[in-house]
């Protein structure tokens, strides 16, 4: 079949994260002919850095990847339209998809939420006012009942065969330039936006007793704060050493991820890539208003806490802290106790990536759903 993703870049990395790696599962497992439509071609690069910013159409590997541009060009619709995160489909290419002689598979490809009202909202279709063209909502999610998260094929058992070899991890991160030999030393991974409370965060992991080496990436807030603390790339301030590295591809963020004992992610791509690595984490979502943002946040963690049995106090602190849904000088003692209980949070991350692997993965229940309606 042939397909096209309609891509807005919002939340800078994450649209085009999630639709790039859907993208590339799609054209991969399920032999689907996928034509990628993004706006912002420049933020897309630093996922894709062979990518020409000023090409009109090109190909990435298996995927054809076109320009978002006002006026819209003429563009003949594929047999399945999805529309990523309610991004508006240009005008005239709905004219389009009404024209053809069998409609489309129109899905909107909502974001990702923990809500118990997804379950109900999953797969429920929405016919056009005006046209005769039916648009279906698609929810990624955490439960049976809505459409999973992106997890490629194999992904689940490359990671554990990665993290059972130290060595390879050692070789990996030194690849990157990541001295690892501290004794006892805990790698942190840190990609979040810029109102993060980095300063207290940054004297803390420096007060502690626990050697912490944190790794981010060029031109983030992260790196930004790990300078104007002085520990950049080689530096140490009390317990806390730094490391920058250059923005890396999707492949090698989650290697980074694998190989770190906890990771602070942001939005939507980087937040499945870290439950799928099966390390504790910290997610800071994207600032909604009306505390959205914090009601999507509590409804992860009452099923993540269910996941593992048991609810853990301190972590949820830890990411109210993070987001500032309270304030932030309760998140010294939060992640000091986190850190002291990082083997019973270990053990429940690493439970997790296979409640996600039962559900099926969001590629393949989406090409499922929709070779049903073409």
């Amino acid at each position: 079949m042939r397909w096209d993703l309609f891509c807005s870049v919002v939340d800078n990395l994450g649209d085009v994260g999630v639709c790039w790696r859907l993208a590339r599962q799609l054209a991969a497992e399920h032999a689907a002919d996928v034509r990628l439509w993004i706006d912002d071609l420049a933020t897309f690069q630093r996922l894709a850095p062979t990518l020409d910013v000023d090409a009109m159409a090109q190909k990435l590997g298996d995927i054809e990847v076109r320009a978002w541009k006002t006026p819209f060009p003429l563009a003949e619709p594929a047999d399945v339209v999805v529309e990523t995160f309610g991004c508006e489909l240009p005008a005239g290419y709905v004219e389009a998809m009404a024209k053809r002689p069998r409609a489309p598979v129109w899905i909107n490809l909502e974001y990702l939420s923990a809500e118990s009202w997804v379950d109900g909202c999953h797969g429920l279709p929405s016919p056009h006012p005006r046209l005769p063209l039916i648009r279906y909502f698609f929810f990624p999610g955490f439960t049976a009942k809505t459409g999973g998260v992106p997890i490629e094929r194999g992904l689940i058992r490359r990671r554990q065969l990665f993290q059972q070899d130290a060595a390879a991890m050692n070789r990996f991160l030194h690849g990157l330039g990541v001295q690892t030999e501290t004794d006892g030393e805990v790698l942190v991974s840190l990609f979040c936006y810029p109102h993060a409370p980095l300063a207290t965060f940054l004297e803390t992991c420096a007060a502690g007793t626990r050697p912490i080496r944190m790794i981010t990436f060029a031109h983030t807030p992260g790196a930004e704060a790990l300078a104007a603390f002085g520990v950049a790339t080689g530096l140490r301030r009390g317990a806390l050493a730094g490391e920058i590295l250059p923005f890396l591809s999707q492949d090698d963020y989650d290697r980074v991820l694998w190989a770190c004992d906890w990771n602070f992610v942001r939005g939507e791509d980087s937040f499945v890539r870290a439950q799928l690595a099966a390390r504790p984490l910290v997610w800071q979502a994207y600032p909604q208003a009306g505390n959205a943002h914090g009601i999507k946040l509590q409804a992860f963690l009452d099923r993540y806490a269910g996941s593992a049995g048991s609810r853990q106090p301190a972590l949820d602190a830890l990411w109210q802290s993070w987001n500032g849904l309270v304030p932030a000088d309760g998140l010294a003692a939060a992640w000091t106790e986190c850190m002291e209980n990082r083997e019973r949070l270990q053990t429940a991350a690493g439970k997790w990536p296979a409640h996600l692997d039962g559900l099926g993965d969001l590629a393949g229940n989406l090409a499922q759903f929709c070779a049903k309606r073409v």
